[in-house]
């Protein structure tokens, strides 16, 4: 006895069994904790209220004459301020994200004795990294953010 199957019934089979597949994976990602489905920013909106600052303070920055340089070297990456402005009254922190691991992204507090910060090699992993720059000099802070690559 054999079972004989028309073209129609084939591919009605077939849509059932791919339908069947992708579901499988689908309902897989999202109840499988390895695949986390986590938010880019935490308080994503509460961030975004502030943006208004943001462009004030990055409008700041760019009436610099000269402005804040992050520079990919050897030794890590090198934020280099304005050398006319006193090192030692720069306040603020570089907040480097990092878009493909939430978990490698830092914080460090700008203190000066120079017009360069450097942060160190060790620190860092390579792939692209997006610096934040905030920072305050007699009262008035300054925003800049830039991307890089660092290898």
């Amino acid at each position: 006895m054999s079972i004989k199957i028309n073209w129609g019934t084939a591919i009605v089979i077939a849509f059932a069994l791919f339908m069947s597949f992708i579901l499988f994976f689908v309902f897989k990602v999202q109840s499988d904790s390895k695949y986390d489905n986590e938010l880019v920013t935490e308080e994503y909106y509460k961030k975004e209220a502030k943006v208004q600052n943001d462009i004030e303070y990055v409008n700041n920055a760019n009436g610099l004459s000269e402005k804040v340089k992050i520079n990919n070297t050897s030794d890590g990456i090198t934020v280099s301020f304005p050398k006319d402005l006193d090192a030692k009254n720069i306040n603020g922190k570089v907040s480097l994200y990092r878009p493909s691991n939430q978990k490698l992204d830092f914080v460090i507090p700008i203190a000066l004795s120079n017009s360069d910060l450097l942060i160190p090699k060790k620190n860092l992993v390579g792939g692209l990294w997006d610096i934040t720059v905030e920072w305050t000099y007699d009262g008035k802070t300054y925003l800049n953010k830039e991307e890089i690559y660092y290898n």
